[in-house]
Parts: C-alpha cells; sequence; structure tokens
C-alpha cells in the first residue's frame, strides 16, 4: 500500500471527515479526543481487497491506534482483533462489501 499516492490521501481526508476529524474510540466512551491516525480495520497484507474501502478505515488518535495496533509486532491487539471481527461479520452479513 502506498501511503503516500493521492489515492490513499483523499480516502484517508474522507475517512477524517466523516468522522468530524474525532477519535472514534473515544467518541465511544464520551471523550473529545482529535483523531490524528486513520487506521484500516482489517489489516492491508491480510486483506489487500479492502485497503481502498472507506468502511474500512477509523479516525483514531494516536493513543487509540496503539491500543489496537501493536507498532512492535505490526499485529492487532486483542482490542483490535475485536474489532476487525466486528467488520468480519458484517461481510459474512452482506451488510458491506
Amino acid at each position: 500500500m502506498n501511503y503516500k499516492s493521492k489515492k490513499w490521501k483523499r480516502l484517508r481526508e474522507a475517512a477524517l471527515r466523516r468522522d468530524n476529524y474525532l477519535c472514534q474510540a473515544s467518541a465511544r466512551y464520551g471523550r473529545t479526543v482529535q483523531a490524528t491516525t486513520v487506521h484500516h480495520i482489517l489489516p492491508v497484507r491480510d486483506y489487500p481487497e479492502y485497503s481502498y474501502k472507506l468502511w474500512n478505515l477509523i479516525s483514531l488518535s494516536a493513543a487509540e491506534h496503539n491500543r489496537l495496533h501493536d507498532r512492535d509486532t505490526d499485529s492487532l491487539t486483542i482490542e483490535g482483533l475485536r474489532l476487525a471481527d466486528k467488520i468480519l461479520k458484517k461481510i459474512e452479513r452482506k451488510e458491506i462489501d
């Protein structure tokens, strides 16, 4: 995935706009925190076909991103796996493609 491409930059901006530039994980608990990162819920390396799907992106603060994505191992944490599982179930039920 080319994170410097115009296509990615446009999609990233669309996700941030959709989420009002707020961290969606923090918002879930009533906290207002600015989003600085756009996270692929289903990882690009495992699901490249969903790399450029807006529904596969979530706006997060750096701290919340680190809770979902282990930067040392480049894998999802338990919290990240839970979120990915929710999306996979929606795909199975054909709620999203």
